[in-house]
This record gives structure tokens, C-alpha cells and sequence, in this order.
């Protein structure tokens, strides 16, 4: 797998000055400074080889037991909690654009060694939600993530056919029926592998109904490629 930036990239980017997206000191590698870097939690080795929940184990857990997701893998590069919520947030509700490039650095790293997709696809916003922020924080990660890998992104596969609450919003409970139906693959993609791209995993019913939809026009395996992922307060990181 390729290094994040091309030389010539990094030739210019090193040219102007960086400030960290986090703490605003110079210096920073990829938008974060070595001190934001160590201090973002990494994920842990041990967990659900499906949901990416933290197991002992690292075996299949109860939960994708009694109903296994539409989703074959999920992939986390780190663990959702501060400061990395703050990472986040950045990107998605202020418009720092520039703390795109620590997410996909760090995704670019923790796929290291996965099996290589056909495709690259952002998870997608609603008509109304894009033209309320102006851009979708998973298609400026997934952008990055193509430049690195070489993998094609499709852009237009995957469509938000509805507008929903904000799942940050609501009840855990209540996520899965706020999604429900809200995606809608409009090409054929029989065998085709994807990985899907989203900034934070929670419940993971958005993911869940994001590959429903492309696995109903026949991808045949769907990945979880995910910058964050809340743990259950349940887990265990040990």
C-alpha cells in the first residue's frame, strides 16, 4: 500500500507552514502535532472480527451472533472519546477541512494488511443536510484515502434517498428506525467488493443500511472503513 501523500504533495505541503487542527502549535505532521498524535486513542487488537466491538476473545460477539449485520467487517482507526471527539468535530461541524488528512492518515494505517477493495465509497449525505454544511466530511476522508491507495472511489453509487434526524441525536434505541430505508444503491455492482467510509460508527445502523443497499444490487462484501468507533460502555478495552 502507497504512502498517504505523493512526494510532490509533500514537497508543497512541507513548503508552508502547519499548525496542528487540535492544539494550534507549528510543527504538525499530517495536520497533528506528535502530542495530539500519541495522545488519540488508538483502537484495541482484541475485538469482534464483524462488529469491531472490544471482545477478549476476539471472536465473534453475541450481538452479530443473534443478528448478523448487513456489513461484513468494520475497520476503526481509533476509538471514539476525547480528544479524538474533538478531531471530529472539527472536520464535521466546523469546516476544518484540513483535519482530513490525520483521519485518512490514520485509516490508511489501520487497513494495513486488509484485503484490497474493488471500490472506495464515502457514506453519504442528504440533499438537505450537504447543502446545510456545504460538504461531506466522509467523501473529503475518502478522497484522501483513494490518493493513498489507488483504490477508485465511486462517487454517485450510494444515495441518501431521504433525509433523517442527526443519529447523535437520538436515543441508541431509536437509530436503526431512523435509518431504516434511507439508502439506495442506483447501479449494479454484482461482485464487486466495497469499502465504505464514514468519520464515526455508533450503533453501526447507518453502516448496517448502507450495505444493505449495495449488497441489494449485489456487492459482494461490504467494509466498515471507520475513523471511529464508540465503544459500548459495556466493552472491554483491556
Amino acid at each position: 500500500m502507497r504512502t498517504l501523500l505523493s512526494p510532490l504533495f509533500r514537497c508543497v505541503r512541507a513548503a508552508l507552514p502547519q499548525g496542528c487542527v487540535l492544539c494550534g502549535c507549528d510543527g504538525a505532521i499530517d495536520g497533528l502535532c506528535r502530542p495530539c498524535w500519541t495522545a488519540l486513542p488508538a483502537y484495541p487488537d482484541a475485538r469482534c472480527p464483524v462488529c469491531a466491538t472490544p471482545i477478549s476473545t476476539k471472536e465473534v460477539c453475541g450481538a452479530c451472533l443473534r443478528r448478523s449485520p448487513a456489513y461484513d467487517q468494520v475497520i476503526p482507526a481509533w476509538v471514539y472519546s476525547l480528544p479524538l471527539s474533538r478531531l471530529v468535530q472539527s472536520l464535521k461541524y466546523s469546516g476544518r477541512l484540513a483535519a482530513a488528512t490525520p483521519m485518512a492518515r490514520a485509516l490508511s494505517a489501520a487497513i494495513v494488511g486488509a484485503e484490497v477493495p474493488d471500490l472506495i465509497v464515502a457514506m453519504p449525505l442528504s440533499r438537505e443536510r450537504l447543502a446545510q454544511r456545504g460538504f461531506n466530511q466522509a467523501q473529503e476522508i475518502a478522497r484522501l484515502l483513494a490518493q493513498a491507495t489507488g483504490i477508485m472511489l465511486a462517487t454517485g453509487l450510494l444515495l441518501r434517498q431521504r433525509h433523517t434526524h442527526p443519529q447523535s441525536m437520538l436515543p441508541w434505541k431509536e437509530r436503526a428506525r431512523n435509518v431504516r430505508g434511507a439508502f439506495r444503491c442506483n447501479e449494479t455492482v454484482t461482485g464487486t467488493r466495497i469499502a465504505l467510509i464514514d468519520d464515526v460508527l455508533t450503533t453501526g445502523s447507518t453502516l448496517h443500511e448502507a450495505a444493505r443497499a449495495l449488497k441489494s444490487q449485489g456487492a459482494s462484501e461490504v467494509t466498515g472503513w471507520i475513523v471511529a468507533r464508540a465503544v459500548p460502555r459495556d466493552a472491554s478495552l483491556a
